[in-house]
């Protein structure tokens, strides 16, 4: 039997000050159904936001689903939409790294902040916690890497989905100095939203992007521990 996973708009309740899914979360949760069997496994999400990825993740079929957001208003927005959608998903408050050594996952999924910040900024908070990730745009994603043999089972998998502003080689090589068999599964391209659009000129500026260009490339890597 094939189990779908809904639409974003169906599932997610919004919340202010909280990442509403978009493209990024729709991209990863595309390349979950099309690459790996959740069926009777166990299932973390990190960074959930709204919860839109774990609750698809335990419609399709997981044994049980994880949840952590270092926001409160993410983890009441994830814990009030999986009661709406009628799934269980155990959302816990704190840091992602928390996780480790909290007990090893099947699959896990994540869509961290990845958006690089010019570094005259002053520090985020709010919710441009969810996506400012430092001046190159890897202040989450690089331990997330180093760690991820640590969060997953002997045969485990990760599905981590990024910027090409980011660095998609660069955690390609992170994650296989970590012991894992990395590759890109996914690739969406599609134009810039509010955040990148207001940073567009330092993107320019940095040689990030070419004159013009208002797209970016999003990529989701999948990542198995042997």
């Amino acid at each position: 039997m094939t189990i779908t996973a809904p639409p974003l708009s169906n599932v997610a309740v919004l919340t202010p000050g909280v990442y509403h899914p978009q493209d990024d979360s729709r991209l990863l949760i595309d390349a979950v159904e099309q690459h790996v069997v959740l069926e009777g496994r166990t299932v973390l999400d990190l960074c959930t936001g709204t919860g839109v990825v774990a609750i698809a993740a335990a419609r399709l079929g997981a044994a049980s689903v994880t949840a952590w957001d270092i926001c409160p208003q993410a983890v009441h927005c994830s814990r009030t939409n999986a009661a709406a959608a009628g799934v269980t998903v155990e959302v816990v408050l704190g840091s992602w790294a928390v996780a480790v050594g909290r007990g090893r996952f099947d699959v896990v999924l994540a869509n961290p902040p990845y958006v690089p910040v010019s570094p005259g900024l002053p520090p985020v908070d709010g919710p441009a916690q969810a996506w400012d990730a430092g001046h190159d745009g890897r202040l989450v994603i690089d331990p997330l890497c180093a760690a991820a043999p640590q969060l997953l089972t002997d045969g485990g998998t990760l599905f981590l989905v990024q910027s090409e502003f980011t660095g998609v080689d660069q955690s390609l090589a992170a994650l296989t100095a970590a012991g894992l068999r990395a590759s890109v599964v996914a690739r969406q391209r599609i134009p810039f939203g509010p955040v990148l659009t207001s940073r567009s000129e330092w993107l320019e500026r940095t040689g990030r992007t070419t004159i013009g260009c208002r797209e970016e490339e999003l990529t989701v890597i999948r990542a198995d521990k042997r």
